[in-house]
């Protein structure tokens, strides 16, 4: 990347151009709609070849209607702040004619309409072609997940930019904060390079909906946990009652063989008379 200075210098060549450009041709043209799951990487598609075929393109910009998102001449690169170290025109791409923006790490504020142009210069002059428009929608992941007791529940974050999870017992209508960026007092399992939060030795209480957050609280996954007893596992409390069965079946049994001595002894004494 390139030094302070250079993007300052590089942005006041941005503005300048912005003024002192003619009105950029434009050429109707329909959105074109894409989707993607947070967290994963969008591409936004753009070609200059059939507008422009033959003219060497070294200047490419991609806009939303409020403001410049990514601006490409040459080695010269300009990101807005909120999309900084996440967009890219590859130069190898750009000189086969495709112009696309890949947008790394999506995220739901991403979402909008964003156009694409190339600058041409030709005889002293510059102007500003249209290529295309691209409406992007962003969605959030969602899943049902079923896990016996004892078992580990690996919560997918899918993004660096998650920063909280939340929990929602099934009985109830309150949230609780389970595990929060960077803080140290964090009872889960963290695996910061697979973007997992373990949560270990699971229980029937541990049922119900868990949230991932981003940073504007935007959710990112949502899964619904069922906890389920595993075929050969107990709890103490079907254990006392299976205990408790076995000793009322015991003793009926011994009532029963109690009952049939007394009366092999009687019939025998009687005989005996």
């Amino acid at each position: 990347m390139y030094g302070i200075a250079r993007d300052r210098h590089f942005i006041r060549f941005h503005c300048m151009f912005i003024i002192s450009s003619v009105v950029s041709s434009s050429i109707p043209s329909k959105p074109v709609s894409i989707s993607y799951p947070v967290g994963s990487q969008a591409i936004l598609p753009c070609n200059w070849m059939p507008q422009l075929y033959n003219v060497p393109i070294h200047h490419i910009q991609w806009q939303t209607p409020d403001d410049t998102v990514f601006e490409q001449k040459g080695e010269q690169r300009w990101q807005a702040p909120e999309f900084k170290g996440r967009v890219e025109v590859p130069e190898e791409k750009l000189q086969e004619g495709d112009c696309s923006l890949i947008v790394h790490d999506v995220q739901l504020g991403d979402v909008g309409l964003y156009e694409s142009f190339v600058v041409v210069e030709s005889a002293g002059t510059k102007r500003r072609v249209f290529l295309q428009s691209v409406q992007l929608s962003v969605y959030d992941h969602k899943s049902k997940v079923s896990l016996g007791v004892g078992e580990d529940m690996n919560l997918k974050l899918y993004t660096p930019k998650a920063m909280r999870v939340v929990f929602q017992k099934r009985s109830s209508k309150e949230w609780t904060v389970l595990w929060v960026r960077g803080d140290k007092a964090n009872n889960h399992h963290f695996k910061e390079a697979e973007r997992v939060l373990v949560i270990k030795g699971l229980r029937m209480d541990h049922s119900g909906t868990y949230k991932v957050l981003d940073f504007h609280g935007g959710s990112v996954n949502t899964v619904n946990l069922m906890v389920e007893e595993v075929a050969g596992t107990q709890t103490l409390s079907q254990i006392h009652q299976k205990q408790e069965a076995v000793g009322k079946s015991f003793h009926n049994r011994s009532s029963i063989l109690l009952i049939i001595f007394v009366l092999q002894i009687s019939l025998l004494i009687q005989y005996q008379h």
